[in-house]
Order: structure tokens, then C-alpha cells, then sequence
């Protein structure tokens, strides 16, 4: 997403139902044993549905609700996004135990806690086990964190701090016309990396060690880089393979703009966070996620043609970021009516909606593989 900073007054739609945090992540990796060696598949098929979160008709008269981050704790979901208007943007909360329940339910706008007002947008949510916290990783023309040790209580996000005194450097000198966006962190045994984007064709990735988290980011690399632009845009997130092996055992996937100026999602595959990512399904024609291989089950029919900023829904929420593929991937996004798809970006009506992946199991008429 674009970079425009503002001021959000601070009012509240609703309240929320605070849930107690956990002492632990409430899926232990420890006490799992290891699985059979997982695939990923080298051709994605998604069924969608239509809108299921927009603005409030409230006063705080948002053009759209972007970029969601989204984990689901013992059946509740809980969702983080930025909130849009030609103004600039902030951030609210929301959590339901069902999709059919998301647009009813009451947003907390996340000025109201002492994150505060202000330009922030493009969030992250994520346990760090070690330190026994929740992390917000978020845009604030740096790359900012707030930290909460309860997910369900939003009025608790601490006031921002920043990985870097400046924007480094290297993206300086990378950055041309665009913008720096999308932080996106996601930790090994040894080191925490974050990733950011500059909306110019390069993926960039710092790090530090697990034990120095959240200090000591080291200077970015350009982890991945397109001499198109549009083609590795932004809105990157990496996961864990849950029983991944190999190429297979981390997953990247990047927002790009296809040639009919339609957002899509490309994907890579590696055996480690700062390793050579191989491509997946990484093309128009194959894609991770585009209109073209997603089937619209609302009855708005196919209600957008982008499929942009967006996450996988994790149940496993510590650092790790890991995703099970023993269930099809649901991926949390932002589209676009295609007929309001016009003037001020800032206050173009982007809503969320959910894709599932389409497997064997899934997927109508298809018989289960033996």
C-alpha cells in the first residue's frame, strides 16, 4: 500500500470483547511431532467469496479497510487492517468467531490506544514465544512495532518504536518513484528477519538474533528484485512449511500488477529465510492467486479483478510464522469493485474477502486422490 501520512481522530464504532493472552502459543509447535513431508502445489485454485468486511457508517467516513493481517485463536479470528481515506490511514481491530459474523462486528480503531494517531497502515500480527508478547509490526514511514501482552485486549498496543533510526540507506538508493512499505517479520531457530518492500522492484531483508529481537536489525539486502517494477510490487509475507522439506520448507509470496493493471499474488519456495527463493507459481498465466484462477461463490459474482494485500490464516501464531498444508490455505484479502476502481488512491473502497484453496477434497467434481 501507498504511503501518506495522517491524522485519525480518535473515536470508538463499538466495544470488544477482550480475550485473555496466553502464557504460551496456543498451538505448541514443541508438542506437535514432526509429519510426513509436505508439497506445496505448483498450480493454486481458490474459490472466493464476496465482501465480508467494509467501513462502519460511522463518522469516521472511511473510504475502504486494507492490508489484513489475521490469526485464529481456539475459533475466535482476530484481525488487524488499515483504515483508508483520502485523508491517509490508521488501523483497527476486529474479532468474530465467524465469517458470517465479520462485517457485524465491532471495530476498534487502534488510535484510541496509546499506538496512537497518526500515519499507520499495513500491519503484522504475530506471539514472539521468547519474551512472551504479542508484536503489531506496521508502516509509519519507518518500519514501527507495538507490543500487547493480551491480542484481545486492542486499547493495550504500546506506542510505536521503530528497528531502524532511518530509513536505511540501501533503500534510498533503490527506492526511485516509489514507496517503502510492507514490514513483514518471521523468525528461524536463530534469527529474526524482516522484510520490507519499496514499490520498485526490490524485496529487502535485515536481521537480528532471536535473543536481541526487537534491536539490532542489521543493514538490508535486497533479498529478491525484478528490473519490472510492477512485477514485484509489495505486500510480502513469508511462512514456514509446517513439514516442509527442502525448497519446500519456507514460502514467499509478493503482490504484483499484471499487464491489465490488475493486483495479483506470484510465490517462491526455499529451504531458508535468507536463501535463493525458486519460483513456485510465479506468472500471470500461473499464479498463486489472481482473478483468473479464483471462483466467485457470492452473489456479486465476480466482485473484483484484484486480489491484493492479504494474509494466510495462521493457527500456529508464534514467530515462526508455520502454516499447516494438512488443511486447504484460506487467504485473507483486500479486492476491488472494479466499476469504483478510480481517482484518489487513498479513497478507493477496497473491501476483504476470503479465498480458499481448491483441492482434490474440495473442489467440485473432482474425486479425492487414494
Amino acid at each position: 500500500m501507498r504511503s501518506f501520512s495522517v491524522a485519525v481522530a480518535a473515536l470508538w464504532a463499538g466495544a470488544v470483547t477482550a480475550m485473555p493472552a496466553p502464557d504460551f502459543p496456543i498451538s505448541s509447535l514443541a508438542a506437535r511431532k514432526p509429519g510426513k513431508p509436505v508439497s506445496l502445489p505448483k498450480e493454486f485454485k481458490w474459490t472466493s467469496t464476496g465482501p465480508l468486511i467494509a467501513p462502519k457508517d460511522d463518522d469516521r467516513e472511511l473510504a475502504g479497510i486494507k492490508d489484513p493481517t489475521i490469526i485464529e485463536i481456539d475459533g475466535t479470528y482476530h484481525v488487524f487492517a488499515s483504515t483508508a481515506k483520502a485523508e491517509g490511514y490508521n488501523l483497527m481491530y476486529v474479532n468474530f468467531t465467524s465469517f458470517d459474523e465479520a462485517n457485524s462486528a465491532p471495530f476498534y480503531y487502534l488510535d484510541q490506544a496509546p499506538l496512537g494517531e497518526g500515519y499507520r497502515a499495513a500491519p503484522q500480527v504475530f506471539y514472539f514465544k521468547p519474551q512472551k508478547l504479542w508484536y503489531l509490526v506496521y508502516q509509519n514511514d519507518n518500519a514501527a512495532y507495538s507490543t500487547n501482552p493480551d491480542i484481545g485486549n486492542p486499547a493495550g498496543w504500546t506506542a510505536p518504536k521503530t528497528f531502524y533510526p532511518a530509513r536505511p540507506q540501501i533503500i534510498d538508493d533503490n527506492i526511485g518513484e516509489g514507496y517503502w512499505v510492507d514490514m513483514w517479520v518471521i523468525c528461524d531457530d536463530r534469527d529474526c528477519h524482516l522484510f520490507s518492500s519499496d514499490d520498485n522492484g526490490h524485496l529487502y531483508r535485515s536481521q537480528t538474533k532471536v535473543g536481541d529481537f526487537p534491536e539490532g536489525m542489521s543493514e538490508p539486502v535486497i533479498a529478491l528484485e525484478d528490473p519490472d517494477r510492477f512485477r514485484l510490487f509489495e505486500a510480502a509475507c513469508v511462512y514456514r512449511v509446517k513439514g516442509g522439506k527442502g525448497k519446500q520448507k519456507y514460502l514467499l509470496l509478493v503482490e504484483a500488477i499484471g499487464t491489465d493493471e490488475q493486483r495479483y499474488f506470484r510465490s517462491w519456495t526455499s529451504d531458508r529465510i535468507g536463501g535463493e527463493w525458486v519460483p513456485l507459481a510465479d506468472t500471470e498465466e500461473n499464479p498463486f492467486a489472481r482473478a483468473n484462477n479464483v471462483e466467485f461463490d457470492s452473489e456479486e459474482g465476480a466482485w473484483t479483478k484484484s486480489i491484493s494485500h492479504g494474509e494466510v490464516i495462521r493457527k500456529l501464531t508464534d514467530q515462526t510464522l508455520t502454516i499447516d498444508l494438512s488443511e486447504p490455505i484460506r487467504f485473507l484479502y483486500q479486492g476491488l469493485d472494479p466499476a469504483r476502481d478510480e481517482g484518489e488512491y487513498n479513497a478507493l473502497p477496497w473491501r476483504l474477502a476470503l479465498l480458499t484453496q481448491q483441492t482434490a477434497e474440495t473442489s467440485p467434481g473432482c474425486e479425492p486422490k487414494p
